[in-house]
């Protein structure tokens, strides 16, 4: 675990929706975000939870949750803000995009 990530944000409904997920599956207390390139101009973000933090993530407690990303993606993850919008819709958004968020594809795992 190398340190903290720059300031990814959630949600109180994020928080929320991802505390229960986590009561759902407590062998699994980790939130992980992977943000991956589909091509030049879109990106793939994912959500796992998992057992435990990896020796090169980037770490953050955010309102009681412990959220990892791998070190060399924290710097795409800066200012992020994920959301949770019902039914089941996790919402990536970026600050220089306010009001119209960027995402293409989403994965919960």
């Amino acid at each position: 675990m190398k340190g903290m990530v720059a300031m990814i944000f959630l949600t109180e409904q994020a928080v929320m929706k991802l505390k229960v997920l986590i009561l759902e599956h407590p062998e699994d207390p980790i939130v992980r975000l992977v943000v991956r390139d589909l091509d030049e101009g879109r990106l793939s973000y994912n959500i796992t939870l998992e057992d435990k933090v990896q020796p090169d993530d980037e770490v953050q407690e955010v309102k009681g949750l412990t959220v990892a990303v791998e070190g060399q993606n924290a710097p795409r993850m800066q200012g992020i803000t994920l959301d949770y919008q019902e039914p089941d819709r996790f919402t990536f958004i970026h600050p220089e995009q306010e009001g119209d968020p960027k995402f293409d594809v989403f994965n919960w795992n």
